[in-house]
């Protein structure tokens, strides 16, 4: 939809800062560098193993009200979900 795919690293993290979204990622390297760069944007950082879209959205769903938490929350750059 925007292009970014295959895109590097730092293009993502410059896009989802400029627009304003989150990064969810399964990859631990978002969540570095939101420990070295702060925010925005911020991280939700998934920790499982391989798993399907469909666990991973149910992940999501499920801790929805914990996500949105995070988005208000001007202290913290990132979030973990396992």
């Amino acid at each position: 939809m925007y292009g970014l795919k295959a895109a590097e690293d730092e293009k993502v993290w410059a896009f989802a800062r400029e627009q304003g979204f989150m990064i969810v990622s399964k990859d631990s390297d978002f969540y570095q560098r939101s420990l070295l760069f702060g925010f925005p944007p911020k991280v939700i950082w998934i920790r499982r193993g391989n798993c399907r879209t469909e666990t991973i959205e149910q992940i999501l769903k499920a801790r929805y009200s914990d996500i949105e938490q995070f988005y208000r929350d001007e202290g913290h750059s990132y979030l973990i979900l396992t």
